[in-house]
C-alpha cells in the first residue's frame, strides 16, 4: 500500500478541521455544563502545547495551542493556581467602595501607585470565609475578599476559586453531569451530522422504486429511468428496494424481466444483469431517496444508533479476543482515511465524522483512568462510600492511566506504520 501523502494540502486540512471539529464539541459539553453548575472555567484550549492565540471573554481564557492534538476546559480547583499566594509575602491590596479587596499585587506595591496598602500576609482563606490578614507596620487587619479578586503576578491577573466555584466544591451530580457531557455532546454532533446529510442529500428509501440510473448500464440499456416502481422481478412480487436487490445480486449473467408502474401505467422490461469482480449482479442504479424533515431525524436517530452498535461489537470481539492490537489504527491510520473520504465527496466525509464522533464518545465513556469514564467511575464510588477518594490516590491512577493510553497509542502508531510500508 502506498504511504499517503502527507503533502496534500485537502488531506491535511480534512484531519485538522474534523479532529478539531470533534475535540471542539467534546469539550464544548464539557464548558457549558460547567458554566451552567457554576464552576469557574479558567481557559478553553484547543490544542496542545504553546500558546498561538488567546483572547479572554469574561471569566474565561479563550486559547489555541500549537499541536492540533487535543484541548481541555481548565476548571478551577483542578490546577495549583491559589499557590500563587504564600505566609510571610510581601503584598499590595487594591479596594472596592465598600472595603473588599479586589486586586492582590503579589509583585509588592508599585512605586507609582496610589490607593494600595502594602503589608505582610499573616493568614489568609481564599476558598470558605474569603478573608485575609495582613500586617501593616506591626498591626494585623483584617479584609473581606471579593469572590472575583485577581492575584496579580508578572502583569497576569488569576482570579481567586472559592470552594463554591471550584469543580471539587459541587454535588456529585453536577460533577458528573459536567464530565457525561463532553462524550455526550460527540453523540450529539454525530446525529447533527446525519441529519444534515439527511436533509440535503437525502434519506434512502425502502420502496421498490429506481434511484439515479447509471448512463451506460443495464438498466440504461434496458430503458429504465429514475422514479419507475418496480412491482415484480421475474413474476415474484416485490414490495421493498431490499427484495429487488436480494435478486439482482443472485442473477449475474441473466436476463430478469421486470414489470414497472412509470406515470400511472404498467409495463414489462427485460433487463441483463451484468457480474462485477465479486460475482455479484448488478444493474447500476442506486436506491431512490426522500427528502423530509421527518425522515431525516428519524435518519439521524438510526444511523447513530447503528454505528454505536457496531463499534460497541467491534469493543467486544477485541475484549474477547477475536480482534488484536495488530489490527487497530491510530492517528496515521485514521489521517490516511480521511484523506481517502475527502477525496469521496463531502457526504462521505460527513458521514466519516459522524462515525469518528461516535467513536470519541464511546472511548472517553470507557471507565478507564484518565478518560471521563474513569472520572465517573470515581464519581460512583463516590456516591457509594458518600465521600470522596483521596484525591492523591486518584491522581495517581489517573496518571498511570494516561501512561498506559500513551503506551496505546504508540502501539497503534506502529500498526498503521508497518500496514503503510508492507
Amino acid at each position: 500500500m502506498p504511504l499517503p501523502n502527507l503533502n496534500s494540502l485537502d488531506s491535511i486540512l480534512a484531519f485538522v478541521i474534523i479532529f478539531g471539529a470533534l475535540v471542539f464539541f467534546h469539550e464544548m459539553g464539557h464548558f457549558l455544563l460547567a458554566k451552567r453548575a457554576g464552576i469557574l472555567c479558567r481557559e478553553f484550549a484547543l490544542g496542545m502545547g504553546p500558546k498561538i492565540f488567546r483572547f479572554k471573554y469574561g471569566e474565561t481564557e479563550y486559547t489555541l495551542r500549537l499541536l492540533p492534538i487535543g484541548g481541555m476546559v481548565r476548571m478551577a480547583g483542578e490546577d495549583p493556581e491559589m499557590d500563587l499566594l504564600k505566609t510571610g509575602m510581601l503584598v499590595g491590596v487594591k479596594r472596592d467602595a465598600v472595603g473588599k479587596v479586589t486586586h492582590i499585587l503579589l509583585d509588592g506595591v508599585p512605586a507609582d501607585s496610589t490607593g494600595v496598602l502594602a503589608g505582610k500576609v499573616v493568614d489568609y482563606d481564599l476558598e470558605k470565609a474569603l478573608t485575609l490578614i495582613l500586617d501593616i507596620e506591626g498591626e494585623e487587619r483584617k479584609f473581606s475578599v471579593h469572590p472575583q479578586a485577581q492575584l496579580v503576578m508578572g502583569g497576569r491577573e488569576t482570579q481567586i476559586a472559592p470552594l463554591n466555584r471550584q469543580f471539587h466544591g459541587k454535588r456529585v451530580g453536577q460533577r458528573f453531569w459536567t464530565i457525561f457531557a463532553g462524550p455526550a455532546a460527540n453523540f450529539l454532533l454525530a446525529f447533527v451530522l446525519f441529519v444534515v446529510i439527511g436533509l440535503v442529500y437525502g434519506v434512502p428509501n425502502d420502496a421498490p422504486q429506481i434511484g439515479e440510473v447509471m448512463p451506460g448500464g443495464p438498466a440504461a440499456q434496458a430503458g429504465l429511468v429514475q422514479g419507475d416502481r418496480v412491482l415484480s422481478v421475474e413474476g415474484k412480487p416485490v414490495s421493498s428496494w431490499k427484495e429487488i436487490v436480494q435478486i439482482v445480486s443472485q442473477s449475474p449473467d441473466r436476463d430478469l424481466r421486470f414489470e414497472i408502474e412509470r406515470n400511472g401505467e404498467r409495463s414489462f422490461v427485460s433487463v441483463h444483469v451484468a457480474r462485477d469482480e465479486n460475482n455479484v449482479g448488478k444493474i447500476m442504479v442506486t436506491q431512490s431517496l426522500t427528502y423530509a424533515p421527518t425522515e431525516a431525524l428519524g435518519f439521524g436517530i438510526e444511523s447513530t444508533y447503528k454505528f454505536t452498535v457496531m463499534i460497541l461489537q467491534s469493543l467486544g470481539m477485541l475484549l474477547m479476543g477475536d480482534v488484536g492490537l495488530k489490527d487497530l489504527s491510530g492517528p496515521v491510520g485514521i489521517f490516511q482515511m480521511t484523506g481517502q473520504f475527502a477525496q469521496q465527496g463531502l457526504t462521505v466525509l460527513m458521514q466519516w465524522t459522524a462515525v469518528l464522533s461516535i467513536n470519541l464518545g464511546l472511548f472517553n465513556l470507557l471507565p478507564l483512568p484518565a478518560l471521563d469514564g474513569g472520572r465517573l467511575a470515581f464519581l460512583a464510588i463516590e456516591a457509594l462510600r458518600g465521600k470522596p477518594v483521596d484525591p492523591q490516590k486518584e491522581g495517581m491512577i489517573h496518571f498511570l492511566g494516561f501512561a498506559f493510553l500513551m503506551l496505546l497509542i504508540l502501539v497503534v502508531t506502529w500498526n498503521d506504520l508497518q500496514r503503510l510500508l508492507a
